[in-house]
């Protein structure tokens, strides 16, 4: 805005001036290219966004046969509807690689899980994000056949299966969760897990084994199948593991509604949390807030997956060198009152320990 109330597009040497680059290195960093530190790329991210400055690489695209497209693709299974962008995850994730590809001056179409193959074949783009890579996944054969770059979200099933991908540490992020429930008085902590043909179960059970083995604790899993009702399916796989004896003290569920299904078949069972079972879930969900209690949740990030996803595409794009093609996005822990035992609860437990 200038002193005579007429906007005014923000320049390159505005940006550069305000991260206290070149003008150079403002280009490198907005198109994914040149050899530069983290931090500066970053730098000049924030600099162009606090000002608003959008570079007009779709112009650039179309000069060097490109689109300045950008695709978020989801996986499908077959003629099973997903309402992605009615999970928090997906939604939060679309939103910030959305965000990420306007910063850079791309478009970003997220393109529905029902697209016929002639749809995935002839749909301008200079690169997909795939998300949720499975083992036996019809979207990546018809994307490959095209021969465009493809980043997932989500490490893909085999080696060289796509140019590049990012995820979430999910190792770090489920020993958070368990150290969590341990330190709040958990000593039998069970794990509600999906059966699926993709990375994240197989990476979640890996990592609850091996912290089991490593602290001595009981390994306490019941898998379910997560389509086409994973509702009923992990209610009853809950309700399953609340059968051992001695029962678990705390549950994990890995889906956005394993929380609420966790409750559930607690009730059912005439269990109130946190007092006779701790609960605890992976979700990005904002209605744990004000649930009865209060369910404790391990963010994955998503619009910060999106991001990385965006960036990492854009570099494979233009092969900027020195590229990590492998990235992680570190998860954040939010405790509630799910998993807050009450004090006389804990001294109960501590007695029948002793």
């Amino acid at each position: 805005m200038t002193s005579s109330g007429v906007w005014r597009r923000p320049t390159l040497d505005a940006v550069a001036a305000r991260a206290g680059v070149s003008t150079a290195t403002v280009s490198n960093a907005l198109n994914g290219t040149g050899r530069l530190s983290e931090a500066t790329r970053q730098r000049v991210l924030t600099a162009a966004r606090d000002l608003g400055y959008a570079p007009v690489s779709t112009a650039r695209a179309l000069a060097r046969g490109g689109t300045g497209v950008l695709g978020l693709t989801m996986t499908t299974y077959g003629d099973l509807p997903v309402p992605y962008i009615e999970i928090p995850y997906y939604a939060q994730l679309a939103l910030g690689a959305m965000a990420a590809a306007h910063e850079r001056g791309y478009l970003l179409q997220v393109m529905p899980s029902s697209m016929t193959p002639w749809m995935w074949l002839n749909t301008p783009m200079d690169g997909v994000i795939h998300v949720g890579p499975r083992a036996e996944d019809p979207v990546r054969s018809l994307l490959r056949e095209r021969g465009i770059p493809m980043v997932c979200e989500g490490r893909p099933p085999r080696p060289r299966w796509c140019d590049a991908w990012v995820d979430t540490d999910h190792e770090a992020g489920l020993r958070l969760l368990l150290d969590h429930l341990a330190d709040s008085g958990a000593r039998r902590i069970g794990l509600s897990l999906p059966v699926h043909d993709d990375a994240y179960p197989h990476l979640v059970a890996h990592a609850y084994r091996s912290w089991c083995d490593e602290h001595r604790k009981p390994v306490l899993v019941q898998e379910y199948a997560s389509i086409p009702d994973y509702f009923t399916a992990e209610q009853d796989a809950v309700g399953r593991l609340l059968d051992h004896d001695p029962r678990p003290d705390a549950v994990i569920g890995v889906y956005s509604d394993s929380g609420h299904n966790i409750l559930a078949a607690a009730r059912r069972h005439g269990l109130r949390a946190p007092r006779d079972l701790l609960v605890a879930c992976v979700s990005e969900d904002p209605d744990y807030a004000t649930t009865a209690p209060p369910v404790s949740t391990l963010s994955l990030r998503p619009g910060r997956m999106g991001d990385e996803a965006v960036d990492l595409l854009i570099a494979v794009i233009n092969g900027r060198a020195g590229v990590d093609r492998r990235r992680l996005v570190q998860p954040v822990l939010i405790p509630r009152r799910s998993t807050r035992r009450p004090a006389t609860a804990a001294r109960r437990a501590g007695r029948l320990r002793g």
